[in-house]
């Protein structure tokens, strides 16, 4: 799945989805399908800004990822866990977008996808910026992981539409 066809796979969902499905929480600390969404979009605009900065860069980066960021990319995307970020970095994504906004930023991500993607492999490899968790990254790596972490939270909407099915609100 390219980078192109996972967005497209959450706007297809998102299309769906009823307000009741997007906005569900069965539990306090669990996100709802909208907060999902709400999180990748962000989450892509900065890793997206990063690709940009990058490309501003004037001198190159000899360091390396860490042993977490080295493996992230080896395999090509996460590992089928849950992360859980301290809580100063894990504020509640908005739950109250309507589906055409979310949509709207959706298609907003996939525009400067498609935009960078024509663009980075012009990008210097050795100008790279550092990622707190997977090490120094350029312009293709930062490119990488909007996909990788798109891949990533699907396995967590799968699950609560399963919750959703169980709870007869599918």
């Amino acid at each position: 799945m390219n980078r192109q066809h996972v967005i497209e796979r959450y706007k297809s969902a998102l299309e769906t989805y009823s307000m009741l499905q997007l906005r569900y929480q069965p539990a306090e600390d669990v996100w709802s399908i909208s907060q999902v969404y709400d999180h990748v979009i962000v989450v892509a605009h900065e890793y997206l800004d990063e690709v940009e900065a990058c490309a501003t860069l004037k001198q190159e980066q000899q360091q390396g990822k860490t042993a977490f960021g080295a493996q992230l990319f080896e395999v090509g995307g996460f590992p089928p866990i849950k992360i859980k970020l301290p809580k100063e970095l894990n504020a509640p994504p908005k739950n109250d977008e309507s589906k055409d906004s979310l949509m709207r930023r959706l298609n907003e991500v996939l525009i400067r996808v498609n935009q960078l993607e024509n663009e980075v492999d012009e990008m210097n490899p050795k100008f790279k910026i550092e990622h707190g968790g997977f090490g120094w990254l350029n312009a293709r790596e930062w490119l990488d992981l909007v996909d990788m972490h798109f891949r990533h939270h699907v396995r967590q909407i799968d699950e609560m539409e399963q919750e959703m099915g169980r709870r007869n609100l599918l």
